[in-house]
This record gives structure tokens, C-alpha cells and sequence, in this order.
């Protein structure tokens, strides 16, 4: 049962990088960076944001640190600026983020190989009576992260383009809908109960 439930997890985990790395897909690289939320989110910097997410879960917590790591990964580059891992500087190229991203995941991914759910690490910059966990517990705490930021980058693309679906444009909505109608349905209820 454990093996099945590491399995499990460990598809879900592969599902939500591969619909959130989908999402950069046919746009150009103004539209993966530009903010679209007053707190800045943008397509690029949720995936820059999840592979420091997973080296620093899969990597430093189990005593396996990501060889070669890039520089904004840093104690004092992120202390000068705990935003760094949300956006994306003109130099860093989309395929540079991309690649962290792909190659931060075969890193996981050894971890998740490597060791049992029960395997110990620790999380230094969580509270002490938490810190010491389990690779189950840093697989249900990762799913979670990356699954919320997928639906953000959900929000985002569809904003952006109207590109909606889980991975493929539309492959897991309706075939044929008319948007406009259900919104303005949608709408009107809005409107009646407010």
C-alpha cells in the first residue's frame, strides 16, 4: 500500500509540473513575465518559484542539495530580495528557467526514487517543533504548492489569451460551449443574490 500511495503522489506531483510548464506554451516572452496581478504573479516567475520550491524540498531537506544550484538560490540574494524567485530578470531566458525547472525535477524526482515516505529530513525555516518530516509529508506539502500555482497560472494564461483547459487548450472543458452565455448566466446570479 505505501508503494501505491508514493506512486500516487508522485504522478500527481509529475501532472501538476507538466500543466503548469504547459502554460508558457505559444506565448511570447512579455506575456510568460509581465505581472497580471497587483502582486505581480506572472507565468514565468510561478515556474522560477517552484523549482527553488522543489530543490529546497527534495534537495536540502533530505541532505541531497541541487548540484550547481544558480546563484538566486543564495541565502543573501534572497535575503537582499525575497521576491527573486518570482519573476524573471531580461537575462534570464525562458529555456534558462525552463531547463532549472526540468532539471530541478529529475532532482526530486531521484529524492522520491531514492528514499522510503517514512525517510526523515529537515526544514530549517520551519518552526522546530515541525521541522523534522517525512518524504510523505514533504510529497502531500509539495503537491499542495504546485497545484495552487498551477490553477494561479490557469487564471493567468486564460487571462492573457483565453487559452483555458488543463493542459491542451480546452482538452477538459465542454466541446462547443458558447462562454459568453454561462458568464452571463453566471453574471446575473452574481447580481441577483448581491
Amino acid at each position: 500500500m505505501t508503494d501505491a500511495v508514493k506512486a500516487a503522489l508522485h504522478d500527481a506531483v509529475r501532472a501538476a509540473r507538466a500543466a503548469l510548464v504547459g502554460k508558457l506554451d505559444g506565448l511570447g516572452e512579455y506575456d510568460v513575465r509581465r505581472p497580471m496581478t497587483p502582486t505581480g504573479t506572472n507565468l514565468l516567475g510561478l515556474v522560477k518559484h517552484l523549482a527553488g520550491v522543489e530543490a529546497g524540498y527534495f534537495g536540502d531537506t533530505f541532505g541531497r542539495p541541487l548540484p550547481d544550484p544558480p546563484a538566486w538560490f543564495a541565502d543573501e540574494v534572497i535575503d537582499a530580495d525575497p521576491l527573486v524567485d518570482m519573476w524573471a530578470t531580461p537575462q534570464e531566458s525562458r529555456a534558462e528557467i525552463v531547463g532549472l525547472f526540468e532539471r530541478v525535477a529529475r532532482h526530486a524526482d531521484a529524492t522520491i526514487d531514492a528514499l522510503p515516505l517514512d525517510a526523515t529530513g529537515t526544514v530549517p525555516h520551519w518552526p522546530a517543533d515541525r521541522a523534522t518530516v517525512t518524504l510523505g509529508r514533504i510529497l502531500v506539502h509539495t503537491l499542495t504548492d504546485l497545484t495552487r500555482h498551477a490553477g494561479h497560472a490557469d487564471i493567468l494564461r486564460e487571462t492573457i489569451d483565453g487559452t483555458a483547459g488543463l493542459r491542451a487548450p480546452g482538452d477538459n472543458l465542454p466541446e462547443g460551449e458558447d462562454w459568453p452565455a454561462p458568464v452571463a448566466k453566471l453574471e446575473a446570479a452574481a447580481r441577483a443574490a448581491g
